[in-house]
């Protein structure tokens, strides 16, 4: 970590992937946000540090552990220590998993849970707790068709999206009047990532017509939500290609 305060705003992603994370690391990066992304291997963002440095932008790439309380408080405490004040915050952990109910093992809904729900919940305190000081800043936390519906075999990934859907609505309810924009999107859609072309090849291959969702115009929304008046605040907000069935 560059020990050397930052005056401008730091955007975090908590979860920067290869697809949708990274691609909002980039977008705010580019609007001049100090950005700290993490993942729980530092390595694997590497592609996405030396990206936003030959842009001329700013990256920190940490590798933590976001179920780990002391972890995520000691991130956004040395973020603000040692990089500049938290102005953004992006929840966007993945935890997809599909099985049946009778293969569904406690350990995997537990391990889901702490994924998708307890993180977000620590993300979300966190954030929390740098911002209200300013009294601004926005969060936004990534959701899925899941997080408005149960499907056979995601009993364990609808259960920790829908929790994570109700801690958004909390908050937002509790740190709006303080202003704090919070916000939550429904991502319903494939998007644009390894697993999609490694798995769906032939839907792939004709991506433009197949609908699938491009990471970095999901990024593109973000950034809007972020710049929304206080007057005019969106909450709850879906992303989907023009052909899916909803």
């Amino acid at each position: 970590m560059n020990n050397s305060k930052q005056e401008k705003q730091v955007a975090v992603v908590i979860g920067a992937g290869d697809a949708t994370g990274s691609a909002i690391a980039r977008r705010f990066a580019r609007e001049g946000y100090s950005v700290v992304a993490t993942r729980r291997n530092a390595d694997s963002m590497q592609t996405l540090r030396e990206e936003i440095e030959a842009e001329g932008g700013v990256a920190h790439t940490l590798a933590c552990d976001a179920r780990n309380e002391e972890a995520m408080v000691d991130l956004f405490a040395s973020i603000e220590r040692d990089i500049g004040p938290v102005g953004v915050v992006v929840f966007n952990i993945g935890a997809n998993v599909m099985f049946s109910i009778t293969e569904t093992t406690a350990r995997v809904y537990q391990k889901v849970w702490e994924m998708a729900a307890f993180a977000g919940f620590l993300t979300g305190r966190e954030a929390a707790r740098a911002m209200l000081p300013r009294n601004s800043g926005t969060i936004i936390f990534t959701g899925a068709t899941a997080s408005l519906r149960g499907g056979s075999g995601f009993s364990a990934f609808a259960s920790a999206k829908f929790a994570l859907r109700a801690l958004a609505q909390s908050m937002a309810r509790e740190l709006g009047p303080q202003g704090i924009h919070v916000a939550h999107s429904i991502i319903d859609g494939a998007i644009d990532t390894a697993f999609i072309q490694d798995n769906f090849p032939e839907k792939y291959a004709s991506k433009a017509q197949a609908g699938i969702l491009d990471p970095d115009h999901i990024a593109e929304q973000y950034w809007q939500i972020h710049c929304q008046p206080k007057d005019c605040w969106t909450h709850e907000f879906d992303l989907r290609p023009w052909q899916e069935t909803f």
